[in-house]
Parts: structure tokens; sequence; C-alpha cells
């Protein structure tokens, strides 16, 4: 889908200097006076035609309607006024004006980069504004907040643990639109988001959507939950639970959608690497606790449960069939391959 905004026809209702009756005490006649003159001062990365990735300028289609550039991270500039910017951040993103929303977003991007620290105290507030923006309708608004959600990720990581559930959510859903402009924008920011939260506390934040109603969604969550898991390492895998990982991998396997399959046959390749390169998970519980006292056992001592054994002590034996049909036809293809 072409990322020009031609359908775009509704003029702006921009607010009068007379709504503010030249007083400026009240807090907020004077966000609504500057709001409006953000409007008349929106930087031209507001307004610029869109190249559409072919290198041509795309004119407006219809005179005075707005187009609005998409900015990478590496290129944002920072913004003049961080005061300033900081104090009519949040009125900005609650606007009922949309290029209004569009520069607000924007400017939580450019402090994300450049001044994290000083939204730490707003950061609650602020990500469920940015959820709002990404419920707009207008593609505009939606695909510029799906790019402050990965910045945010980027620069705050673990730290928005507590507040990402609606912004998930979000995400989750968009990516899983027919709408390629915005999917392609959220499936970029869930990558981000995987490489930039710990696995350890995004992995049960996901579990749930891996049974959603929404056979799309669940797919989108498979996938995050797939890329997610190796981040653990073999440490982690360990702590987190082999078997539960393993249980999540061959229930996606059975999913309707090949984009799950897929993702859960990624997951228990993985799984089935890691297991059988590390004798701390094929050990029974007290071998592997023999072994990380440091006693006189050694490594060949100890009894190993082959991979075979391990699923079918832990699945039901259609799901232990099923996976084991995965993880060794893998394997034969390997050996042919070789």
């Amino acid at each position: 889908m072409s990322e020009t905004l031609g359908d775009i026809s509704v003029p702006l209702q921009l607010k009068t200097e007379d709504s503010v009756n030249g007083n400026l005490a009240n807090r907020e006649d004077f966000v609504d006076k500057k709001q409006t003159e953000m409007l008349k001062e929106l930087p031209a990365s507001l307004t610029k035609c869109p190249t559409n990735g072919d290198g041509q300028a795309h004119p407006v289609v219809e005179a005075g309607i707005p187009e609005v550039e998409y900015v990478e991270s590496e290129k944002l500039k920072d913004v003049n006024d961080v005061n300033l910017t900081l104090e009519t951040l949040l009125a900005g993103l609650d606007s009922k004006e949309w290029l209004i929303v569009c520069e607000a977003l924007n400017n939580v991007r450019r402090l994300s980069v450049y001044h994290k620290e000083a939204m730490l105290d707003m950061l609650g507030n602020m990500i469920l504004l940015v959820v709002k923006s990404l419920k707009n309708p207008r593609s505009a608004v939606c695909k510029t907040a799906i790019m402050t959600s990965s910045d945010i990720f980027k620069a705050y990581g673990d730290d928005i643990i507590d507040s990402m559930d609606p912004l998930l959510v979000q995400l989750l859903l968009k990516a899983s639109q027919d709408k390629r402009f915005v999917c392609e924008a959220a499936e970029r920011a869930l990558i981000t988001m995987t490489a930039s939260v710990s696995p350890t506390l995004l992995l049960p934040k996901l579990q749930p959507h891996l049974k959603h109603r929404n056979p799309r969604i669940r797919a989108k969550a498979s996938t995050c939950y797939s890329r997610s898991v190796p981040r653990l390492g073999v440490e982690g895998i360990r702590a987190y639970g082999i078997d539960k990982l393993i249980q999540t991998g061959a229930l996606q396997l059975s999913d309707q959608l090949p984009e799950s399959r897929e993702a859960a046959r990624v997951l228990l390749l993985e799984l089935q690497t890691v297991y059988e390169k590390s004798p701390f998970l094929r050990s029974p519980a007290e071998d592997t606790e023999t072994i990380s006292e440091g006693t006189e056992a050694s490594l060949e001592d100890i009894e190993t449960i082959s991979w075979e054994q391990f699923c079918q002590s832990n699945l039901s034996p259609l799901s232990a069939q099923a996976v084991l049909r995965v993880t060794n036809i893998a394997r034969e293809g390997l050996v042919v391959g070789s």
C-alpha cells in the first residue's frame, strides 16, 4: 500500500487566538494557544511530500492538505527546548488536532533518543497516550505512534514492562492487519521489542496472546515468542523451564495458521539444539545438582535423557509425536544435506 495519505480530506479546524481571550493565567488557555502556535509552526517533516520509496516526490492531492514524512530514528534531531517540550508533551499527545499529535509523538521519539531520563516520571501516562494514538483511525497518526513505540522500546527496555500490556496488544493487532502501510511498521516495532526487553520479562507478557481467539494475533505472538527464547541462553532456558517452553511450542505446532506453525518449528529446533548440547538440561534434577556442586562425578557418569524420552515424558502422546516428527525431519534434512 502506498505510504502517501492522499485519502486525507478533512481540513484542519484551527483554534483562533480569540479562544484564548488574552488570558494566559489560565493554564488550559495557555495550552490551547500553544497548540495553535504549534499548528502554525509545524516543521517541514510533517508537511513534506513523501517519496513512496521510489525517489519521486508525490504532491498533495488536494491543496492545503498536509502530508506526513516518517523520519527514521537515526535521523531524528534533538528538540530545541527540553523543558518546554516536556511541559506541553502530554497535552500535545492528547490533542484533538492530528498534526499536533504527530508532532508530539515525534517529540517523544526525540526525547527518547536524546533525553530519555527526562521522561521517566511521565513514562506510564505517556505510554497510555501513545496507545491512544495507535488506535487512531488516521494512518499517519497510527504509523507515527508505531515508530514512537519502537523508539520507546529501544530507549527504556525493561523499564516499561509494567506499562507495556496495552502497547503490546495494539502492536500485535496492527501487525495482524491487511494494511501493509501499518502492518510492516508494527512488525518492525515488535522485532525491536524482542531485542530490547529481557526475555524473562517478555515471555510471560506474550503467553496469553498465544491463545488469543484471533489466529493472526496468535501468529504474531508466536513469532515474538520464538524470537525471544534464544536470548535466554542455556542458563536462562534452564531457569525458565525447558519443559514449559516445549509445551508452548507443541501447542502452537497445531495452530491453524502456517505462520504460527513455522514459529513453533523454529522454537522447537532451537530447544532441541540447546537440550542436546547441554548435559545440565539432559540430566535428572538430582544429577544436575551433583554436577553443579562440583563433586567427583563426571559428565560421562551421569545418566542422560534423550530428546525423544524428554518429549514423551513432558507431552501428551500426540503432542510428543508431532514434536518428534518436526525435529527428526529437520535432523534428517541436515544429514542428507551434509
